[in-house]
């Protein structure tokens, strides 16, 4: 693909959704950690659940380490890997109070050190709630990136680099939220609904289903 159609797709989904943003719910950067770690082999709307009872209650570090592992997991039975979920909240709340004054660091190496953060989610710290130009590619920004040609490769980590690198710097910020968004309702899995996408004109994809 080459960058003219990259910076039409990008103006496209830019005017369609021009303030894109997570589906996760949250009030604090500390909440949309938690919610990240929680949102591991989990659907953005099944986090929710969990969450907005569990935030309501504690939705601080020093909240969640009031109520305990044990009450924590009874909270986050719905959310698939609850045992190892909960534990490691609680371990990085902990670290968070001891190591950052209770802030959540805008750091990839203090981020990436907390339990149950990975390269993925502290891109999406990182993006979401601190604005950086990083990509964090899930299930979904893999399959449309190669899809649609904008950015292939084998694995996350040369999707990423190559997003970096190659999506226009002024879309940057917001190209993670897009391209999940599209992956998530119009360049699904099984069958992309390719009639419903404004993008598809310009998709190299070659087995478009309209």
């Amino acid at each position: 693909m080459n960058r003219e159609k990259r910076q039409a797709i990008f103006e496209r989904l830019r005017d369609a959704n021009p303030n894109p943003t997570t589906e996760l719910e949250y009030s604090t950067t500390f909440q949309l950690l938690i919610a990240v770690i929680l949102s591991a082999q989990m659907t953005d709307r099944g986090v929710n659940k969990a969450t907005g009872p569990l935030f309501a209650e504690a939705g601080t570090p020093e909240a969640i380490l009031a109520l305990g592992e044990d009450e924590l997991r009874e909270r986050l039975r719905s959310i698939n890997f609850y045992n190892t979920k909960a534990a490691n909240v609680i371990k990085t709340c902990q670290i968070l109070l001891e190591q950052h004054g209770g802030e959540v660091p805008e750091d990839r190496a203090a981020l990436e050190a907390l339990p149950g953060v990975g390269r993925k989610t502290a891109n999406v710290i990182l993006n979401t709630a601190f604005g950086h130009p990083v990509m964090a590619v899930d299930t979904h920004i893999f399959r449309v990136s190669n899809r649609t040609r904008i950015a292939t490769g084998k694995t996350v980590r040369e999707v990423e680099d190559k997003l970096t690198r190659l999506v226009p710097k002024e879309f940057l910020k917001d190209a993670h939220h897009w391209l999940i968004l599209h992956g998530r309702y119009i360049c699904i899995a099984r069958k992309p609904r390719c009639a419903a996408c404004i993008i598809y004109d310009l998709c190299e994809y070659k087995e478009k289903t309209a």
